[in-house]
């Protein structure tokens, strides 16, 4: 494979070279060499970059991503924390869903106060239970954000 410098990268990858900097700092990619003060890299850091993206996109953190990289710089994902993921995916798109129902009939209910709706009060109702019954491990708050996300 040949190898192209970071505004190539960046530009294939959409992925800004500060971004790239940063990557390469944490251990995410790895530059192969450099031409002049620009860094190279092997062609294969776009598929690299398309899977931190995807992790990325996932809700994976940065660490976590680095992590699903064995030492050779190949993807070792463990399936089961692609499982777990999916698995709040789904949650979160049921949460979705009901605030989206909510927001909707709050906008349309014809009922002189929202407190006097039935259908409102039931789905405060199923909003309260959700929250109550989630898993204490489902942590949605991202926390503190990380460089080049």
């Amino acid at each position: 494979m040949g190898m192209i410098d970071i505004g190539e990268v960046a530009e294939r990858s959409g992925v800004p070279p500060s971004t790239l900097r940063y990557y390469e700092e944490v251990g995410l990619i790895r530059s192969i060499g450099r031409h002049g003060l620009r860094r190279q890299f092997d062609a294969d850091v776009l598929l690299k970059l398309s899977l931190i993206e995807l992790g990325k996109t996932a809700g994976f953190s940065l660490g976590e991503i680095a992590g699903m990289f064995g030492k050779d710089g190949r993807p070792n994902i463990p399936r089961d924390r692609l499982h777990a993921k999916a698995d709040d995916l789904q949650r979160q798109m049921l949460d979705l869903r009901m605030l989206r129902d909510a927001l909707r009939h709050v906008a349309e209910c014809p009922a002189p106060a929202h407190l006097e709706c039935p259908t409102f009060r039931k789905l405060l109702k199923a909003a309260t239970r959700r929250r109550v019954t989630r898993p204490a491990s489902d942590t949605r708050g991202r926390g503190g954000s990380q460089r080049g996300e």
